[in-house]
């Protein structure tokens, strides 16, 4: 990666990420093996997680990297490198903070369904707590679950079981 022989990056926390296709696009063109659950097809979901919150936005990832979940995590800490992340992975969930440092989760979602655009992705928004009227306009455009932080870590980690449960059955 480093010598740009194979496409990647780095995430604001120093991981570096590589796309299952690009991936399988280096081992084709260097005559290397592809292991059998690259070549099923099976793939692996991408979750962008948003938070500007450095302490919770570690502990999210740590417990999701923990968990039952197979999925690949992407972090961004405010919402305009949420939006190239999002642009860059094409993920299947996304997490929001909805108070972010530049754009709320509204601001976020809203950029993500301009006219050309289109999301396919579930989005959940987590809260430190918002007015009610935010919440029907994050549920008018499409966000159905918004979870406060205060349930908790594994509840956010459910929510997003459940999320992408959703997407899969769709």
């Amino acid at each position: 990666m480093d010598q740009g022989h194979l496409k990647g990056h780095r995430t604001p926390t120093g991981r570096r990420r590589v796309l299952e296709s690009d991936l399988i696009e280096f081992l084709r063109a260097h005559a290397m093996a592809i292991p059998p659950e690259l070549a099923e097809g099976r793939g692996t979901d991408v979750i962008v997680v948003v938070d500007d919150d450095a302490s919770y936005l570690s502990a999210l990832v740590r417990t999701i990297e923990g968990s039952d979940l197979d999925v690949d995590v992407v972090e961004a800490t405010n919402g305009m490198d949420g939006l190239l992340e999002i642009g860059r992975t094409q993920p299947a969930l996304i997490v929001l903070d909805y108070a972010l440092p530049d754009l709320n989760a509204y601001q976020v979602v809203e950029r993500l369904l301009r006219p050309g655009r289109s999301l396919d992705a579930e989005v959940v928004v987590v809260t430190g707590g918002m007015r009610s009227d935010d919440e029907e306009r994050l549920r008018r455009i499409g966000v159905q679950t918004i979870i406060s932080k205060a349930d908790g870590i594994e509840a956010v980690v459910e929510a997003m079981r459940q999320a992408l449960r959703r997407r899969q059955a769709a």
